[in-house]
């Protein structure tokens, strides 16, 4: 049983927070369903649709748990841009830290994005644009794979499907400031970053999930230098844990990646 083995790596996290023993309860009732089986879930005072139990229970750690995305502002009604934002478990994060946030919230997946749509709704989660693009170098449009869930990417070894897109870069010179920038854009980041390097001098915090692949050059090193030069310190933390790095070069449980991490940046 899933939820077993997530009790006994690690005991004194999984009850030392009201949120981490909401986890397990959600481990509980939720770790074994059938992958990508849609079920309605309620968590937080929420109550969501999710296509797939098991991408939301780490969403769940990782924002609730976690609070990867928790920031600072003196802007009561701050500017959120969430690139990525799959079924709207951040989108509620953040209005739940800050309730007049104008957030505007980009889903690349049709799909995900009318399940969004349907959790705004349900949960009066207001002053929230959906725009259901991909978050890209440009508006001509891009192929990804669609996984059913939080794992869609432009380096899927499925069959693709062609979305919108929009040019990250011109919602940012159009806005005047931007309190955070959230990007989980599944390995679209590295070239989105780059065609923004020059125009994130007005965005206070940011949080970026980077992702490396066999197959493509690592350029860590090319973001953290688009960071450092807009004035960001930042924070890594690897979102997998592999014994033998040295040795072992793959990404256990996927076959896609080699390499996922975290990257806090702020000022």
């Amino acid at each position: 049983m899933f939820v077993l083995k997530y009790i006994f790596k690690e005991p004194y996290h999984a009850f030392r927070t009201p949120e981490s023993r909401e986890l397990l309860n959600l481990f509980r009732k939720y770790g074994d369903v059938k992958r990508y089986e849609e079920q309605q879930i309620k968590f937080q005072g929420f109550t969501f649709q999710v296509p797939d139990c098991m991408s939301f229970l780490f969403q769940f750690q990782e924002i609730f748990v976690e609070q990867f995305y928790k920031f600072k502002t003196a802007d009561n009604q701050p500017i959120i841009l969430d690139c990525g934002a799959n079924i709207g478990s951040s989108v509620a994060f953040f209005k739940r830290q800050y309730p007049k946030a104008k957030i505007t919230a980009f889903e690349a997946d049709p799909k995900i994005a009318e399940i969004l749509k349907l959790n705004l709704k349900n949960n009066n989660l207001t002053d929230v644009e959906v725009v259901s693009k991909a978050v890209w170098i440009d508006d001509k449009g891009i192929e990804f794979v669609s996984e059913g869930s939080d794992g869609n990417s432009i380096f899927g070894d499925g069959e693709k499907t062609k979305v919108e897109s929009f040019r990250l870069k011109d919602v940012l010179e159009n806005t005047p400031k931007i309190a955070m920038l959230k990007m989980d854009i599944e390995g679209a980041e590295t070239a989105v970053l780059k065609d923004c390097a020059d125009s994130l001098s007005h965005v206070e915090n940011i949080f970026v999930e980077y992702h490396a692949f066999p197959e493509q050059a690592q350029e860590l090193g090319t973001i953290l230098d688009i960071l450092a030069k807009n004035g960001f310190r930042y924070f890594i933390n690897s979102a997998q844990d592999r014994k033998e790095p040295l040795i072992n070069h793959h990404y256990k449980g996927n076959d896609l990646m080699d390499l996922q991490l975290n990257i806090f940046g702020y000022r």
